[in-house]
């Protein structure tokens, strides 16, 4: 079987050897590549290395930090997910980091087990998240009632699949130019710039429930 690559982003070598080894002992994953900073990243894929289908991301880091590194992923190489893994638990670098593009964010001192869970789940997903992660997204939208309509609910389904936009419009039956109006208009509905802030917020909400 082959396993799915990942690369870890940390400035801290001894953190991220650790992780390396305790990943390549998970089954599905291993470890195509340790850096050190959100410029690495850049420099990484401007050479044309590897690719990862997950990268693990610090937040805090020296030259170039996180939140930049993964506004570069998000414009330059969208079908990477970006999980963060960090000690920052601030509420505006949570949310800073979400709208940035990161499918999920952990905090370092996480079990094992919750780690693989969480790779697991972007994986089948696209995204993972924590109940504490949900309650600072949420606490940063509007608290208006929302309503959606039937193609809007529909589309918002799928979007918390793992079901790429052009897949969602032949799924729907409509061209990839309606679907962007459905994604305008619910992130405006739901005060969000992000697919996975729209996302965590229809699973906290139980607008739509997997």
């Amino acid at each position: 079987m082959n396993k799915i690559p990942i690369i870890i982003v940390d400035d801290h070598v001894l953190f991220s050897q650790a992780l390396n080894g305790l990943i390549n002992k998970f089954k599905s994953y291993k470890v195509v590549a340790q850096l050190n900073n959100g410029q690495e990243v850049i420099d990484y894929f401007n050479a044309d290395k590897e690719t990862a289908s997950i990268i693990l991301m610090d937040v805090n880091m020296p030259i170039l930090n996180g939140i930049k590194a993964t506004e570069w992923l998000k414009e330059n190489r969208p079908e990477i997910k970006v999980l963060a893994l960090t000690m920052n638990d601030d509420e505006p670098i949570i949310l800073n980091m979400l709208r940035a593009g990161a499918c999920g964010y952990l905090l370092k001192d996480i079990h094992p087990n919750t780690l693989l869970e969480a790779l697991n789940q972007i994986m089948r997903l696209g995204v993972y998240y924590t109940d504490d992660v949900a309650q600072t997204l949420v606490k940063a939208t509007s608290q208006k009632p929302i309503e959606l309509k039937d193609r809007e609910l529909h589309f918002l389904t799928l979007a918390c699949t793992d079901l790429t936009y052009k897949q969602i419009a032949e799924k729907m039956f409509l061209s990839y130019k309606t679907i962007d109006g459905y994604r305008e208009v619910v992130f405006d509905k739901f005060n969000v710039s992000s697919r996975i802030g729209m996302v965590l917020y229809a699973l906290k909400e139980k607008i739509v429930e997997l």
